[in-house]
């Protein structure tokens, strides 16, 4: 015998159906919004796992920049040339058959602004070739690990090593002061018992160009007198004055191009006309236009994991040109290539993830890890697959030039400081 449905129960029978298959799609769409912001990946139409920041038309990468703090010129530079660099991409066809975009947050050197946009932003890209300053990487360092963000700091300090989505490109810091420091006893006549100077910020920017120094100066039988500033101090008059009371025979500099200009400045008004090596962060062409130009030409070296932008590099003038053209107005600096060099790097990652079938961050991640030696064109090779060591031990050594593309020309190729090695054995022992 059939069981008799009343129409009254069917109606609420289908009622209940309706609301809870209105449950299910609402749970489905929450959990989906949700998933995106939390990591978890799918599979593209084409086969191709993915996760946040990356859909079947979009790879969706993050820029945390300063363009209105102390390094408001590098930012503007970094932030072009790697737009540039998705413009371009995008022209052939993007990457694995997906547009390129960039999301440009800016904290002007401000590490809790920093930290804001951080979180506003992680929910929905997949890499960051960009993070503008040492202290908002050190503030972001545990959530860029949690989060499996790939990220290339535009900052160099050996603190920022050892992280598997953190990835310093070229030197650290320390490196590049002992490269300095061999520069100055080879070729500006520093011999044993000589004091030099060294300005620096405070923080790990200051702190691991301090470090190097110090480790080379010790090699190298020398004293170094240390003096700390903060990035608001521009008027360097003081530090000059105990400088030369220390009887400096050199100095060092690891700050930005403001003061920068304003130790050289001063140092050759009161007769302190002694050599002087800036971390590459130290100088912009913008320089050559103030009236400390004519003590820059004369006193000062840098010293870069790159290349001068008026290298003749193939990789580099192809870029200058591109640049010129695409942004006229604007000058060709270090951080141009800084920022042109990332991208690029970066989009080698992308490629080799999307070939292992995989754009979530993790297999990101991976996929930088696995390279040996990466070669843009734009310097030297570069080293991922150690995560301890920075990726290249590789210095330049540029000197200011007003004629020149950028401002500066290189003085010594890319090369590996005596010590170096040492140096970093020691600190992975």
């Amino acid at each position: 015998m059939k069981p008799t449905h009343h129409p009254t129960h069917r109606a609420h029978t289908r009622t209940l159906l309706a609301t809870a298959l209105a449950a299910l799609l609402l749970a489905a769409t929450g959990c989906s919004s949700k998933a995106d912001s939390s990591g978890s990946t799918g599979d593209g139409a084409d086969g191709i796992k993915t996760g946040p920041g990356v859909t079947g038309k979009t790879i969706r990468l993050g820029a945390l920049t300063d363009l209105t703090g102390p390094y408001a010129t590098l930012g503007k530079s970094i932030v072009q040339a790697q737009q540039m660099w998705a413009d371009e991409i995008n022209a052939r066809g993007g990457i694995c058959d997906r547009r390129v975009e960039i999301v440009v947050k800016d904290h002007g050197y401000d590490v809790q602004k920093a930290v804001t946009a951080y979180a506003d932003l992680s929910t929905d890209v997949v890499a960051l070739p960009q993070v503008i300053g040492s202290p908002v990487m050190a503030a972001l360092l545990d959530d860029i690990e949690r989060d499996k963000v790939l990220t290339f700091p535009q900052a160099w300090a050996a603190s920022l090593l050892d992280r598997d989505s953190v990835q310093v490109v070229g030197t650290t810091y320390d490196i590049d002061m002992i490269a300095a420091v061999d520069f100055l006893t080879r070729t500006k006549g520093l011999a044993k018992g000589d004091t030099i100077g060294h300005v620096h910020f405070e923080g790990d920017y200051g702190a691991n160009a301090l470090e190097g120094s110090q480790w080379a100066a010790k090699k190298a039988g020398l004293k170094v007198a240390g003096q700390k500033i903060k990035a608001t101090d521009t008027d360097l008059s003081a530090q000059v004055s105990a400088l030369r009371k220390e009887g400096v025979k050199a100095i060092l500099i690891s700050a930005g191009p403001a003061q920068t200009a304003s130790l050289v400045g001063v140092a050759a008004s009161r007769g302190l006309k002694v050599p002087v090596v800036s971390s590459a962060p130290g100088y912009a062409p913008q320089l050559m236009k103030t009236p400390a130009a004519p003590a820059l030409a004369a006193m000062l070296n840098v010293v870069s994991a790159a290349p001068a932008v008026s290298s003749d590099l193939a990789g580099v003038r192809k870029m200058v040109a591109s640049y010129q053209k695409k942004y006229p107005d604007s000058p060709v600096d270090s951080g141009v290539l800084s920022g042109y060099n990332a991208a690029q790097l970066m989009g080698r990652d992308l490629e080799k993830a999307c070939e292992s079938g995989s754009l979530a961050r993790e297999d990101v991640v991976k996929a930088h890890r696995s390279q040996s030696a990466v070669d843009v064109g734009l310097g030297t090779a570069q080293n991922f697959s150690d995560k301890a060591r920075p990726a290249s031990t590789s210095t330049y050594v540029h000197k200011p030039d007003a004629k020149a593309v950028g401002a500066a020309v290189n003085v010594e190729e890319a090369h590996t400081a005596p010590g170096v090695k040492q140096y970093l054995d020691s600190r992975t022992q």
